[in-house]
């Protein structure tokens, strides 16, 4: 199983990180989309090395955000389950949409998000510190 943990201070340049691929190759954006079909969720190295999905959207572009994996409840990663359309916490069963808001519990809060820029062909995650536009509220990761 690949492991999506960085050393303290590897990734990118200007504040972000480069998101790296399961093997630790960098994700390049447009070599990405000739795998990863719309509605395509799947795991990358984000931010301090933190588990992140990389979001295609319906219209086979890359979402300007990535979803960080790490539940709310008590830290497992949670699986995208494409049947279902949502993340489902296999740990105690919390439920998120398919952008990462709490829609079933025992998770307080809704997974955190990362902008996910392309800088020279590379994904480039970026702390999100904006309001959340799922919610509207401040970003409690921030």
């Amino acid at each position: 199983m690949p492991s999506f943990f960085a050393p303290p201070g590897s990734g990118g340049s200007g504040g972000g990180t480069i998101a790296k691929d399961a093997i630790g190759n960098d994700i390049i954006a447009t070599e990405w989309l000739k795998t990863h079909g719309p509605g395509d969720r799947t795991l990358t190295q984000g931010l301090k090395g933190d588990p992140t999905y990389l979001v295609v959207e319906n219209d086979k572009t890359l979402a300007t955000y990535g979803i960080n994996a790490v539940c709310t409840h008590l830290g497992c990663v949670v699986p995208w389950n494409k049947a279902e359309n949502k993340f489902i916490c296999p740990c105690h069963g919390s439920q998120y949409n398919n952008q990462g808001t709490v829609v079933r519990g025992p998770a307080p809060l809704s997974l955190a998000l990362a902008h996910a820029d392309i800088d020279d062909g590379k994904v480039v995650f970026v702390p999100w510190v904006e309001t959340d536009f799922r919610t509207g509220e401040n970003p409690w990761w921030a």
